[in-house]
C-alpha cells in the first residue's frame, strides 16, 4: 500500500491531498514504536511504504528508513539499569523542598527518576520527607540532593546520617567545590564486594558540575586522606576504604550549564565536550574505570530540540531543572508559578546567593516582578565595604532596614540566633567574635527568607521574591505558547517532561530521514505537545 504526496501542488484540491499527506506522515512519524520507510522519487514525489511489504522495501534502493525509537532508547540504557528508571533523564533538584515529594512521587510512579530538593531544609523535614516518599515509592525510583554547605559541615553530616540510616541509594550532590568526608562516607558505605571479587556500588552519585577541575575530582577514587580519617574515626571499614580507592566518586557527572540556581552561566554546547574530553584524560590515568562514568546534561533543556542538541552532542542522559518549578506538583506558590509562565529568556539575572554569601557565589533568578536581585546586589555591596553593623552609614541602614527587611538589624539578629541555635550554634559563637560575620548572617536572613516568601506568597513581600530561574523558562514558555501547557493549571510534572522527551524522539527520527536525503516539508520538523500524554 502506497500514500503519494507531491511536494508542488497545482490545485487547491491537491493542496488539501497533500496537507491530508503529510498529516498521515507526522501521525506515522510520532508512533515511535513502529518503523517508517519512506522513498523520494521523481518529480518531488515521497511515498510511505508499507513496513509489511517486504519486497518492496528491500527492492526500493531509494527508501530511507528510521527506525523504532521510543523515549526509553535514548541516551545511554545503562543510565536506566544503574538507577532502575525507565529513560536516560532525570527532573533535577530545587532547594528548600520545591522540588517536592509529590514532583517525586508523580515521576517515580511513571518509572521516571526525580530528585527531591533537601537543600535549605530541615533535617527532621528531610527525614519526613523520604519517609512519605518511600513509602509511595518501595521500589523506587527516586533521587534525594545533597547541597553543598561549606559553612555548616555538621548540617552536611546530618543529612549523609539520614540517607544510610533510610537506605537512600540514589543522591545528586550539586554545588560541590571539593569532595567532603559526608561524600566519601556516604559512598563508602554502600561499596559491597561479591564472592567473586568485584565490587558492587549500592550507593549511587550523580554530581551537578559546571567546572571541569571540580568534575575530576568526582570522575577520579575518593581522596586517600580523607578515606584515611574516616576510617581513624572509625565511619568506615578498612575494607570500604580499599574498595573506595578503586571506583570513581561518582557513577554520573551532570554538566550544569546556564542553569537556574547556582551557575557560571556556560553555554551547554561548549562545557558539554570539555567534560567528555576530561573524563577521557580520567580514563588514561585510572583505565579501570573506562566505561564506568556517564557524563550528562543539564541547564538550558526545556524543549524537544535542547534536548536532542544535547545528546546528539554526547550527553549520555539529560536533566531538567527549573522549569518544573512552574508545575503544579512543585512546592511553590501560584503567585511565583504565574510570574514564571509569564518569564521570557532575557527576564533573569544574577543575583548573591544566601548559602555561600560571604564567598561571592551568586544565583540566576528571576527578575521580572521582582527586585530582589537589585536588593541582594546591594547588601554584597555593603558587606564588602564595611567590617561591622555598626559601621553602616546611617542612609543605608534605613534603607536596608525600612525597604529590605522590614524591620530592624536588633529584630532580624534576635531571628538569625534562634535559627541557628537548633542548626549550627557555632555560627554564633563566631559571630559574637567577627562582626563581619554577624553582618553577613544578618544579611543572609533576608537571602535566605526571600526563596520562601516566594514559595509561600507571603504578602507584601512580592517585591522581595527570590524566585531560582534562567532563560530556559523563556524557552518552554516560547514553545507551549498557543497550547494546552500554556496555562498554569495545566502543567504538570510529567505530562512536560514526557512530551520535551517524545519530542526529541520525533525529532531525533527527522534527522535520521535527512540524512538519508528526505527532507521533510517545515510544518513536520516541529513537535507541539497537543494534548497530554498521561
Amino acid at each position: 500500500m502506497f500514500d503519494y504526496i507531491e511536494n508542488r501542488p497545482k490545485s487547491v484540491d491537491d493542496q488539501a491531498r497533500v496537507n491530508m499527506c503529510w498529516d498521515h506522515i507526522k501521525e506515522c512519524l510520532l508512533d515511535l514504536s513502529q518503523p517508517v520507510y519512506l522513498t523520494k522519487e521523481e518529480g518531488g514525489v515521497i511515498t510511505i511504504l508499507n513496513p509489511g511489504d517486504t519486497a518492496n522495501v528491500l527492492n526500493n534502493q531509494q527508501t530511507a528508513f528510521t527506525p523504532v525509537l521510543t523515549v526509553d532508547k535514548l541516551g545511554d540504557p545503562t543510565f536506566q539499569s544503574t538507577h532502575r528508571c525507565q529513560a536516560a533523564f532525570y527532573v533535577g533538584s530545587m532547594a528548600n523542598g520545591i522540588s517536592s515529594p509529590e514532583m517525586v512521587i508523580a515521576m517515580g510512579q511513571k518509572g521516571l527518576l526525580c530528585s527531591y530538593g533537601s537543600g535549605g531544609v530541615a533535617p527532621s523535614d528531610v527525614s519526613t520527607a523520604i519517609m512519605q516518599i518511600q513509602s509511595a515509592l518501595p521500589e523506587g525510583p527516586y533521587m534525594v540532593n545533597l547541597l553543598n554547605s561549606p559553612f555548616e559541615p555538621g548540617l552536611e553530616d546530618q543529612i549523609v546520617d539520614l540517607f544510610i540510616r533510610h537506605q537512600v541509594h540514589n543522591m545528586e550532590a550539586s554545588a560541590y567545590l571539593a569532595i567532603t568526608a559526608g561524600l566519601v562516607r556516604y559512598r563508602a558505605q554502600g561499596l559491597r564486594l561479591t564472592p567473586d571479587g568485584n565490587i558492587e556500588i549500592h550507593n549511587q552519585i550523580i554530581a551537578k558540575i559546571s567546572r571541569k577541575e571540580i568534575a575530576r575530582r568526582f570522575m577520579q577514587p575518593a581522596p586517600d586522606k580523607l578515606l584515611a580519617e574516616l576510617v581513624q574515626g572509625g565511619h568506615i571499614t578498612q575494607q570500604q576504604a580499599n574498595m573506595a580507592s578503586q571506583v570513581p566518586m561518582a557513577d554520573d557527572i551532570t554538566v550544569e550549564a546556564d542553569s537556574g540556581g547556582h551557575t557560571d552561566n556556560r553555554p551547554l554546547l561548549c562545557l558539554l565536550p570539555t567534560m567528555i574530553a576530561e573524563r577521557e584524560a580520567v580514563y588514561e590515568k585510572f583505565p579501570h574505570l573506562r566505561g564506568k562514568i556517564r557524563i550528562g546534561a543539564a541547564g538550558g533543556i526545556s524543549t524537544p530540540e535542547s534536548a536532542l542538541a544535547a545528546l546528539m552532542a554526547g550527553a549520555a542522559y539529560v536533566v531538567t531543572g527549573s522549569i518544573n518549578q512552574g508545575c503544579i506538583e512543585a512546592a511553590t506558590s501560584l503567585k511565583t508559578r504565574t510570574l514564571l509562565a509569564q518569564a521570557d529568556m532575557a527576564d533573569v539575572i544574577m543575583a548573591p546567593s544566601a548559602d555561600m554569601f560571604e564567598m561571592g557565589a551568586r544565583v540566576q533568578v528571576l527578575k521580572r516582578g521582582t527586585m530582589f536581585a537589585m536588593r541582594a546586589a546591594k547588601l554584597y555591596e555593603v558587606y564588602r565595604a564595611y567590617d561591622s553593623i555598626e559601621e553602616i552609614p546611617v542612609k543605608d541602614r534605613e534603607q536596608i532596614e525600612q525597604k529590605y527587611f522590614q524591620r530592624s538589624f536588633e529584630e532580624v539578629w534576635k531571628d538569625t540566633v534562634t535559627f541557628f541555635e537548633g542548626r549550627s550554634p557555632a555560627q554564633i559563637t563566631r559571630a559574637n567574635q567577627d562582626p563581619k560575620h554577624k553582618m553577613a548572617l544578618i544579611f543572609r536572613w533576608y537571602l535566605g527568607l526571600s526563596s520562601r516568601w516566594a514559595i509561600h506568597s507571603d504578602d507584601g513581600r512580592e517585591m522581595d521574591y527570590q524566585v531560582w530561574c534562567g532563560p530556559s523558562m523563556g524557552a518552554f514558555n516560547d514553545w507551549v505558547r498557543g497550547t494546552y501547557l500554556e496555562a498554569v493549571d495545566r502543567r504538570r510534572v510529567v505530562d512536560v517532561n514526557l512530551h520535551i522527551l517524545t519530542g526529541a524522539a520525533y525529532l531525533y527520527r527527522l534527522r535520521i530521514l535527512e540524512a538519508q536525503g528526505i527532507h521533510l516539508p517545515e510544518v513536520l520538523t516541529t513537535y507541539q505537545p497537543t494534548s497530554p500524554i498521561v
